[in-house]
């Protein structure tokens, strides 16, 4: 019996698929682990929705069950790259030591809030749930300038938490905080500024930072809607970052206290300008302890899911973490992350 004109055609176009999916697939996640540039084009695919990446893989190998079953393993090796690799997976494991603190950092996207019936109370809540001993915020511009109100949520959410507020930042803490300063870092066309304190936890000393870097959002926008175009506003935006985290870490590695930096980096933890403060002797604090993907950004946009890990909690060596983990997505377009920190870290 001859095959039928149709499937004389169709097999080897799904087996083309099968081949096209998985060189993708492989590149892609090759293109992520390697890179040590930051190549432009590279870290512009990071901020890609994983389902671009993953909802061909999947088609593909449920079209390979009309082929034999070495095409059908090899459809399937797609989606597993995608989702083990692409996405950037974790699986933790919990330090031990003592003197816990709980951290929890969150970008409140404060202006967003007070347009939000209700809005507030969604912040106090997400906030209140977690009750950490120390809060980072970042966005917070409604609540730090000199006579604004706090709304009657948070500061029952603050309570009993002394309130350090400096440009768009704000601490709420349980321990005790002194010589916070806001230095400098690059920015688009200004100075930015992060901000630094110390706090003492169990009477050790400890150097609490939180940043807010450069959106990458208008270098996304002119790329998508200028092609080509867009993609010098691009790599503009992607200096101006690069700048940022540069200044940060020389800021930094003149310390000798150990050190938390928490907040909204606008990085995914694989890319180059991360490893650069990670290269300082930090680590990720969901990396460390946390378990699946921890994605905090891209539920307010299409296709409403998060699909970013762009907030951190990084600590040095010396500091332990014992859990991970990322908030809920309901009080703002970030979820917060927080992390149960170990301040005296014992050997493994």
């Amino acid at each position: 019996m001859t095959p039928s004109p149709t499937r004389s055609w169709i097999t080897p176009l799904l087996r083309a698929a099968v081949i096209l999916s998985l060189l993708a697939s492989a590149a892609l996640g090759l293109a992520f682990t390697l890179d040590r540039g930051p190549n432009a084009w590279i870290e512009l695919l990071r901020y890609v929705p994983y389902p671009a990446w993953l909802a061909p893989a999947l088609v593909v190998f449920l079209a390979s069950w009309a082929l034999g079953w070495r095409w059908r393993a090899a459809a399937a090796l797609s989606p597993l790259l995608v989702t083990g690799v692409v996405m950037g997976p974790v699986w933790g494991h919990a330090d031990n030591g003592s003197g816990r603190l709980r951290l929890m950092t969150y970008n409140i996207k404060s202006f967003l809030a007070e347009e939000r019936v209700g809005g507030f109370d969604l912040l106090g809540l997400e906030i209140s749930q977690h009750d950490a001993d120390v809060i980072v915020m970042q966005d917070a511009d409604e609540f730090t300038q000199p006579g604004a109100k706090m709304p009657a949520p948070l500061e029952a959410a603050f309570k009993g938490r002394q309130v350090i507020k400096r440009g768009e930042y704000m601490i709420a803490s349980r321990v005790p905080l002194r010589d916070c300063s806001a230095p400098k870092m690059p920015g688009k066309r200004e100075p930015h500024h992060y901000l630094r304190c110390v706090i003492t936890v169990d009477g050790r000393e400890i150097d609490l930072v939180t940043a807010h870097l450069f959106s990458p959002r208008s270098g996304l926008n002119a790329a998508r809607h200028d092609r080509l175009a867009g993609l010098d506003e691009w790599e503009h935006n992607l200096a101006v970052r690069r700048n940022q985290v540069e200044s940060i870490a020389r800021d930094l590695s003149r310390q000798p206290r150990p050190l938390i930096l928490a907040g909204d980096l606008n990085l995914p933890e694989a890319s180059p300008l991360l490893r650069r403060l990670l290269d300082t002797g930090l680590r990720d604090a969901f990396s460390s302890a946390g378990r699946g993907y921890g994605f905090t950004h891209g539920h307010s946009l299409r296709p409403y899911i998060s699909f970013l890990r762009i907030d951190h909690i990084l600590v040095s060596p010396d500091i332990g973490v014992r859990e991970a983990f990322a908030g809920g997505r309901e009080g703002s377009a970030h979820r917060p992350v927080v992390a149960d920190l170990l301040m005296q870290r014992l050997p493994e």
